[in-house]
C-alpha cells in the first residue's frame, strides 16, 4: 500500500536539498526506486519534503541509502520521517 512521507528538518535549506539531490543522482542504480512523487520546500528556516511511495518497504530501502548521505553532508538525522500515513488512494495525472 502507498504511503505519503512527511519530513521536517529545521535549519536544513534549499541549497543543502539539492546538494543531497545530486549525490544522490550520482549514485549507480536507480535509488528513488519506489518513489512515485517528490516535493519539498523551505518554510520557517524548515526544509519540509513530501514523498508518494509505492509501500513502507520501498520508504525503508530508501532511507537506508539516503541517511548515510544525509550524515556526510552534515544534515540532521533524526532516524525516522516525522509522520507516515498509508494512503487510501494516490494517482498520477498522465500515467
Amino acid at each position: 500500500m502507498a504511503v505519503l512521507v512527511h519530513g521536517r528538518m529545521p535549519g536544513v535549506t534549499a541549497e543543502q536539498h539539492d546538494a543531497l539531490n545530486a549525490a544522490l543522482h550520482a549514485l549507480p542504480g536507480n535509488p528513488f526506486e519506489g518513489c512515485l512523487s517528490h516535493a519539498a520546500f523551505v518554510r520557517d528556516q524548515a526544509l519540509e519534503v513530501y514523498d508518494v511511495r509505492e509501500s513502507r518497504e520501498a520508504m525503508e530501502e530508501f532511507g537506508e541509502v539516503v541517511m548515510p548521505l544525509l550524515e556526510k553532508a552534515g544534515i540532521p538525522v533524526t532516524g525516522a520521517p516525522q509522520d507516515v500515513v498509508e494512503l487510501h488512494n494516490a494517482w498520477t495525472p498522465g500515467s
